[in-house]
Parts: structure tokens; C-alpha cells; sequence
């Protein structure tokens, strides 16, 4: 085998210089093998909302936001919008979502509009939608989860409405996208205990790592996903080491996602996803595969791709 005339010129050298050198050759391969993820992504928390595309009409109508999927690598979503037709369209787009490689996995969102988002707990009429819509279900086929909702106080988390739906998911196998405080993810779980739970932004309102930790331990049905996580990357977009020994210890209980809630995620959606690629590269690869996608797959894609 021809070697590289890079080894040529080190072999020639003295043995402490060689030394030296081969410890910069390993220290260049070490960067070489921590490249960015280059595998699929599932965008777990994804948001169509009305100001998006309006009716076709808005700033980013579905070749827009398929075309920004399909160029990150992004081949499947959770799509949950504000009002649910956003949802629908994309499920209704199946030619559209097959050309761009792109499966789409529809939540019903709860909220018709903002004012939704602060009384939706003890809204009865929330609970008649929810029903009709899973009813319903899309084009792309039945609605697989519930959410994202808020709870700004997670005393509402034993709202009316919030016990029924979680009960209501629990009983119908819809995993649930809550975007609340680690208090709200006991309260809602002592309501359904085998519900599924997707926390968005897994501890973003200042949740101790070690109560996070202590809340996967306590519910094996817990998944965390990572959009919007201050603290979650550090130097370079690298992991922080507290959250990189987070996600060796539970590499199935974590999803990514854009949280694509106002335009302006649209406009960085690239930067987000080529983010996400940066500090997966920072893992062992069978663990970046499985946050990347693996995890969204087993849970929502069947038969798995």
C-alpha cells in the first residue's frame, strides 16, 4: 500500500520529533472523526401556524418549508399547528411530502388561536375539539399525539381539561408535547401513569440537571426534546459535559426538533438543523443516530424506514 508522503517526512525525522509528530497526527484524526452528524433527522416539534402560510398565501408556503426540510435531511416531523390547519395541509400535500422524502406525523394542537393558550385546561370546549379532530384524523392518517401545550403555572396541570386529555391519550396511545415545568410533569403523570410524554425543551425553565435525570429514572415512558435548551451547548456548539453524560446515560429518551414558532425559525431553520448536526457529531454515532432518529422512528413510523 502507497503511504501518504506526509508519513514519508515524519519516518525521516529523529524518534523524539517522530514522536511529536504522531501525536499531532492523532490529535488531526481525532478532529477528522468527530464530523458533524450526516444522517437523517426527525424534526420531533415542528409548528405550521397560521402567519406561516396563511391559507398558501403566507411567507412560507409548503415548497418553502418542504424544501428547507429536504435540504437538512430532515425526513419526517411532528407536525403541530396553531389552528390545526396548518397540520392538515401538510398531511394533505402526500405528493409533495413523498418528493421531498418527508413523513409526516400529525399532533393536534390545541390552541385555535393565542387565546387558547391560557385557558386551555379547564376549556371544555378544547376537549370537544380534541375528540372531533382525532375523530377525524388526516389525510397522512390518524393523529398520533396531543400538543404542544403550555402550563405558565403548573398548578393547571390538574385543570379539568388537562386531566382529561392526558387520561384521554393515555387511553387512545397519543404521546403528549407539554411544554411546562418539571412540577407539571408529575402532576400530569398521576393522571395518565402510562402516557407517553414528550417534554419540550426538556428543563428549560431552570430544571437542576439532577432533577431531570431523576425524573427519566422515575418515568420510563419520559422522553425530553431539545429544541430552545439554554445550556445545552457550549464551546463551539459542542455539548456541555453535564448534558453529553445526560444523553450517554438515556440515548432512547431524547428527541430534536425546530420549534418553528413564529417566522423567524423559518428564516433560520438550516442554522438550527446544521446546530443539531454539529454537537451530534460529539457522540459516539450509534447514540447520535438514535437521537437524531431512531428514537422519533420507533415511536411514531411504522413500519420503520
Amino acid at each position: 500500500m502507497r503511504r501518504p508522503a506526509i508519513f514519508w517526512r515524519f519516518k525521516a525525522l529523529s524518534p523524539v520529533k517522530y514522536a511529536l509528530g504522531a501525536l499531532v497526527l492523532g490529535a488531526f484524526g481525532g478532529l477528522v472523526q468527530a464530523a458533524d452528524y450526516s444522517g437523517p433527522l426527525f424534526d420531533a416539534h415542528l409548528h405550521y401556524n397560521e402567519e406561516a402560510w396563511n391559507g398558501q398565501a403566507g411567507p412560507h408556503p409548503l415548497e418553502d418549508v418542504l424544501a428547507r426540510m429536504q435540504r437538512n435531511g430532515v425526513q419526517a416531523i411532528v407536525a403541530n399547528s396553531r389552528p390545526n390547519d396548518g397540520t392538515k395541509a401538510l398531511a394533505e400535500a402526500r405528493e409533495a411530502t413523498r418528493a421531498a422524502g418527508v413523513t409526516v406525523v400529525p399532533f393536534i394542537r390545541l390552541y385555535r388561536n393565542r387565546a387558547d393558550y391560557n385557558n386551555w385546561f379547564q376549556d371544555e370546549s378544547i376537549y370537544a375539539m380534541v375528540q372531533a379532530e382525532f375523530a377525524r384524523g388526516t389525510a397522512a392518517g390518524p393523529y398520533r399525539g396531543i400538543g404542544e401545550f403550555h402550563l405558565y403555572d403548573s398548578a393547571n396541570a390538574n385543570g379539568p381539561v388537562a386531566k382529561k386529555l392526558m387520561q384521554f391519550a393515555e387511553q387512545n396511545g397519543l404521546a403528549v408535547l407539554a411544554h411546562v415545568d418539571d412540577v407539571a410533569i408529575d402532576l400530569l403523570l398521576a393522571h395518565a401513569p402510562k402516557a407517553r410524554l414528550i417534554w419540550a425543551h426538556t428543563g428549560i425553565g431552570g430544571t437542576p440537571m439532577a432533577r431531570v435525570e431523576a425524573l427519566l429514572a422515575k418515568y420510563p415512558q419520559l422522553m425530553g426534546e431539545l429544541s430552545y435548551r439554554p445550556g445545552l451547548t457550549c464551546d463551539e456548539g459542542q455539548l456541555c459535559p453535564e448534558w453529553r453524560a445526560l444523553l450517554l446515560k438515556y440515548p432512547t429518551r431524547f428527541l430534536i426538533g425546530s420549534d418553528t414558532w413564529v417566522n423567524q425559525r423559518w428564516l433560520y431553520y438550516d442554522d438550527l438543523m446544521r446546530g443539531y448536526r454539529r454537537w451530534l457529531g460529539d457522540l459516539p454515532p450509534a447514540v447520535a443516530r438514535r437521537i437524531a432518529w431512531d428514537n422519533g422512528a420507533a415511536l411514531f413510523l411504522t413500519p420503520k424506514p
